[in-house]
């Protein structure tokens, strides 16, 4: 799952990205491997990837497939990620097979592989937009809260950077100490590259940040204690941009299994659902009271710490 652990811990770590080339992995030419980078490394555990990094992984790998077979005429519909092994920082691959392909939907599998191990896997269904028809349908009214930062807090722009979070007491802020509370919660995010030198697209920004749905359902008064075992995101049309917006929309749990949903929105206003489910982890708790991120995305201890 997403910990805001999508920035470096120093910038001066040989791993980490410049600003010029800020993204989750580098692509190795001579084996075709991921390496992943320092941006990739997850809050739960030494060596762990967080979700943000894997998802964007297998996303960009089924874009890719679809662009092979020259199907520009298809948008993504779904995408479903099962995360059933931690990742770790080790090189990896993505492999994709065409599951179907008609003449209005694809349906694309990837699996995230190290070495020779499956750690998670995804499909994505690809649809051909045909129009609307003409009958009336029930459509819920507009959803006034699903509001993005105001923009003289968060200019629109395509450079990453920390994460805004929402809570009901707070409003948006970055100071993740602050949200750090049983409050309903909203995340606003400009994702980096998948790939350093890569621009990500408006796919690859959405699916990757889907992960963040386990932040805003699960983050609570304790901090983060469940991590999301799978994401499930679906899409009536493809974000106007890289930046955007979870909002928190239901949450049921019992003896440690939860699921949680979130609206998925960006400027323009709502695109999507996410629904993540989740295993309490009490043993290993992302606690954001002791963790702060300064402007240019390193993370610090909090005063106090």
């Amino acid at each position: 799952m997403t910990a805001a652990s999508e920035f470096p811990d120093s910038p001066d770590s040989p791993d980490s990205p410049d600003s010029s080339g800020l993204g989750y992995y580098r692509l190795d030419p001579g084996t075709g491997e991921l390496l992943a980078t320092d941006l990739a490394a997850s809050m739960w555990g030494e060596n762990h990837l967080h979700g943000v990094a894997v998802s964007g992984a297998m996303a960009r790998a089924l874009e890719q497939r679809v662009a092979e077979l020259g199907r520009a005429d298809l948008r993504p519909a779904r995408y479903t990620v099962d995360l059933f092994r931690p990742a770790t920082m080790d090189p990896c691959v993505v492999r994709t097979e065409v599951v179907r392909e008609g003449n209005r939907l694809c349906l694309v599998d990837a699996t995230y592989l190290q070495g020779d191990v499956a750690v998670a896997r995804a499909s994505g269904l690809f649809l051909r937009a045909t129009g609307s028809t003409a009958g009336e349908t029930w459509a819920p009214g507009p959803e006034s809260d699903l509001v993005p930062p105001p923009l003289d807090l968060a200019p629109v722009t395509t450079e990453a950077h920390v994460p805004f979070i929402h809570s009901d007491a707070v409003g948006w802020s970055q100071d993740f100490t602050q949200h750090q509370n049983a409050g309903r919660k909203q995340y606003w995010s400009t994702g980096p590259s998948i790939v350093a030198g890569e621009a990500p697209t408006p796919f690859q920004a959405v699916a990757s940040i889907a992960d963040g749905a386990s932040l805003v359902t699960n983050w609570g008064s304790n901090g983060v204690e469940h991590i999301n075992t799978d994401i499930t995101l679906v899409l009536a049309r493809e974000p106007d941009g890289v930046s955007i917006g979870l909002a928190a929309t239901d949450r049921r749990e019992d003896d440690g299994i939860a699921v949680g949903t979130a609206a998925v929105f960006d400027r323009t206003g709502r695109l999507g659902t996410v629904v993540v489910s989740a295993l309490a982890n009490a043993k290993r708790v992302v606690d954001f009271a002791r963790v702060e991120y300064a402007e240019d995305g390193t993370r610090r201890a909090s005063p106090g710490a």
